[in-house]
C-alpha cells in the first residue's frame, strides 16, 4: 500500500491511499489543480482514481469535489448524513454509495472500515483501510475526543494519520472569538497536540512504521510544536515505546507529503 497527504489543514484536506490496482482519495477539500499535482507526484492521474471516500461535509473536506467530479467519473462513498448535508453543487450527480459506521465495504483489493467520530458534522466518520496483503492504513482527524472505538480502529495499523490541530495555549490566547475557541476545544471540535500524543500512545505497537500528524491549524499551531509535543507524549508515556521506533512526520497544509509505502 501507498499513502500520501495531498493537503491537510483547515484550508483543505485530501489523502491518497492505494495499491498497484486500487486508488482512493479520502476527501476532496482542496483545488482540482492541487489534487492533480499531488497525484502526478505519485505517477497517477485523475482517471486512475477508483473512488472518493468522504469523512464529512465541511467545506475543507469537500470544497474541490464539484470541480473534481466534472473531470473524473468515479463513485462517491459517504454516510447518509453526509450525503444529505451535501448540496447538489458540492457533488454533482456522480454515483453515490451510502455507507455506515461499523460496516466494511470493498473497493478493488482494498477494504474500508468507516468508524464514527465525535465532530460537529451531520454523520462524520474516519477510515481504516486494509489491503488484501494485510497492510493497514488508518486515519483519525476532525474529532474533538476519542473513545475505545476510535482506539480499536487505529490499533494494529502500519501507518497512521492523526489530527494534531492546535496547541491549547496558542488557541486560548489567540485571536479567535470565544465561541469558536470553545467549539474547537469541545468534544465535537478538534484534537490538540497533547490529545493527539495521548491517543498515539494508546495505539503504539511493534509493527507501527510511520505516523503523520495532520489537520494543523494555521493560527493556533506550528509544525515544530505539534511534532515536539507528540514526540514528548510518546517518550514520557507509560509504554515501552519511543518516538524513534517509527517515523514521525507532519503533513503540510498546502504541499503533498512524502509517499509512504508499506
Amino acid at each position: 500500500m501507498r499513502v500520501c497527504s495531498i493537503a491537510s489543514g483547515s484550508s483543505g484536506n485530501c489523502i491518497y491511499a492505494g495499491t498497484d490496482h486500487t486508488h482512493l482519495l479520502i476527501d476532496a477539500g482542496c483545488s482540482k489543480k492541487k489534487i492533480v499535482e499531488g497525484l502526478g507526484g505519485l505517477g497517477l492521474a485523475l482517471d486512475d482514481i477508483s473512488a472518493i471516500l468522504l469523512t464529512h461535509e465541511h467545506s475543507d473536506h469537500v470544497a474541490g469535489l464539484r470541480t473534481l467530479m466534472k473531470h473524473c467519473d468515479v463513485p462517491l462513498y459517504a454516510t447518509s448524513g453526509t450525503l444529505a448535508a451535501l448540496t447538489r453543487d458540492d457533488a454533482g450527480q456522480q454515483t453515490r454509495y451510502t455507507i455506515a459506521a461499523g460496516e466494511s465495504f470493498a473497493i478493488g483489493d482494498l477494504t474500508a472500515q468507516p468508524f464514527a467520530i465525535s465532530h460537529d458534522a451531520a454523520e462524520p466518520v474516519c477510515y481504516r483501510i486494509t489491503a488484501d496483503d494485510g497492510a493497514v492504513f488508518a486515519m483519525a482527524t476532525d474529532l474533538g475526543c476519542y473513545d475505545e472505538n476510535t482506539i480499536a480502529h487505529l490499533t494494529g495499523a502500519d501507518v497512521l494519520l492523526l489530527e494534531a490541530n492546535h496547541d491549547i495555549r496558542m488557541l486560548q490566547t489567540g485571536p479567535y472569538p470565544y465561541p469558536l475557541k470553545q467549539r474547537i476545544l469541545g468534544d465535537k471540535g478538534h484534537l490538540s497536540n497533547d490529545a493527539s500524543g495521548a491517543l498515539l500512545s494508546r495505539v503504539l505497537h511493534d509493527g507501527l512504521k510511520a505516523v503523520m500528524l495532520g489537520h494543523l491549524s494555521e493560527r493556533n499551531n506550528l509544525q515544530e510544536l505539534a511534532y515536539e509535543t507528540v514526540r514528548l507524549e510518546v517518550e514520557m508515556g507509560d509504554t515501552p515505546y519511543h518516538a524513534s521506533d517509527f517515523r514521525l512526520m507532519v503533513a503540510d497544509r498546502h504541499l503533498p507529503s512524502a509517499a509512504l509505502s508499506f
